[in-house]
């Protein structure tokens, strides 16, 4: 006799708590209740989206290779994903190296050339919606000298099973791996688009003619519609931004939404400039 209680509609799916995972990974449990983040690094269901290959989940390095790829093998000799279907993965990075100084390519931290990795829930969405399934031409660069170019044809793994993510993209317990606990950690320390969810990190933001723009740093304490819109750079140490004690006593004070690209009013007991 077989016991076994399956879901079948799409709410029973959505409750669904794979082995592995804890109850924080539900969507009922997120604590920004605007997407998953906190409770899962959404990031790591990107690492296998190739067949063959596993990805490093914020960057473009091949981690891994299937042994049952072996036309592959080379690749897990220091290779980075260079395009997918003639598109580029990665994009130069610009900005002002001095404050106030111009928009220049900026060197990543070996000194090297501006170019960067994209996140992969962006340069990768056209991929699943027009090729899950289906072979997709890949190439890849040599992070070693002399400098090699490879490229293969990889199928991309359709990424949902019904309302779910795909078993063939998450092992049990993969979803939770790289968080820090408590929450407010990982919501202290990671901006933009390196942190689990889509965390704010540049708000009020007004465009100049220049292309500059202007605005807040999402964890300035003093951040109302009279404060000067200087960004303020992140550094837990700088007096002006919200602290790690601030979040861990009261993080439901501290936070607020942006709503119309205004905030909402300070909430009595938040934290004080």
């Amino acid at each position: 006799m077989n016991d076994k209680i399956e879901a079948k509609n799409l709410s029973a799916q959505l409750q669904f708590r794979a082995l592995g995972n804890p109850p924080s990974t539900l969507p009922n449990s997120a604590i920004s209740n605007c997407c998953p983040g906190l409770e899962m690094d959404f990031r790591n269901a990107w690492k296998r989206i190739f067949v063959g290959i596993e990805l490093h989940e914020s960057s473009n390095f091949v981690v891994k290779v299937d042994p049952s790829a072996p036309e592959l093998h080379e690749l897990a000799n220091n290779y980075q994903l260079m395009k997918v279907q003639g598109v580029p993965v990665m994009a130069t990075a610009t900005g002002p190296l001095i404050p106030d100084g111009p928009n220049v390519p900026l060197p990543d931290s070996d000194g090297d050339d501006a170019l960067i990795p994209l996140e992969w829930s962006n340069v990768l969405a056209g991929v699943i919606y027009n090729s899950a399934g289906k072979l997709v031409e890949c190439e890849f660069q040599s992070m070693d000298p002399p400098v090699r170019n490879l490229a293969f044809n990889l199928r991309v793994r359709n990424f949902f099973e019904n309302a779910v993510i795909a078993r063939d993209l998450l092992k049990p317990g993969e979803l939770t791996q790289s968080l820090c606990s408590p929450w407010q950690n990982d919501y202290r320390e990671c901006g933009c688009f390196y942190w689990a969810a889509s965390r704010p990190d540049y708000v009020n933001v007004e465009l100049s003619e220049d292309g500059n723009s202007i605005g807040h740093n999402w964890m300035q304490r003093d951040r109302t519609p009279e404060t000067a819109k200087v960004y303020v750079s992140d550094d837990f140490l700088d007096e002006r931004l919200l602290s790690y004690n601030d979040l861990f006593n009261g993080w439901e004070k501290a936070l607020r939404f942006v709503i119309g690209n205004e905030d909402e009013p300070p909430i009595d007991g938040g934290p004080k400039k």
